[in-house]
């Protein structure tokens, strides 16, 4: 039998206590423990940053975490930004500037945006891309992407 460990972690405003093997991964245990699968996993590296999530409001790879190492903490995943009917201001911009296509690596865009936007109201073209550059993604070349992030700006600055 496995050793494990407890753990009481926030996610996304609701308090979990598990008890996790000690090398269960972080995205792992959001996907299969807690039936989160908007967090996706793509290299399982760190690289790609499908697996995006806000570990106490910072973006990180859930992929390069532990599921013990977030005892204590507070996550945050994509399913947290809104609903198929109210969606977040930046959901909306992805969709409308049709910045997605297999949607794969939405999400760890998405999550890597959030804190981004909120810390960069108005950001340049080179600002966006580069807050973007841990990010890939194989279908849409990214200008449709840029294009949703200001989109995202002018509609949040809007709204204050």
């Amino acid at each position: 039998m496995s050793q494990t460990f407890p753990i009481s972690v926030t996610v996304n405003g609701k308090v979990y206590n598990r008890e996790v093997e000690p090398r269960l991964l972080l995205s792992d245990f959001l996907r299969h423990d807690l039936g989160l699968i908007g967090t996706h996993v793509g290299c399982e590296h760190g690289i790609c940053g499908a697996c995006t999530i806000l570990f106490d409001g910072e973006p990180v790879r859930s992929c390069l975490i532990f599921a013990v190492q977030a005892n204590g903490h507070e996550i945050r995943t994509v399913e947290s930004l809104g609903t198929p009917d109210h969606l977040h201001p930046l959901q909306q911009s992805f969709k409308d500037k049709h910045a997605l296509q297999c949607g794969f690596c939405t999400p760890g865009f998405l999550m890597t945006l959030v804190p981004f936007l909120e810390e960069h109201p108005n950001p340049s073209e080179d600002e966006i891309r580069e807050a973007i550059d841990g990010n890939i993604c194989r279908c849409t070349g990214y200008e449709k992407i840029v294009e949703a992030v200001e989109d995202a700006a002018a509609k949040l600055s809007q709204a204050k």
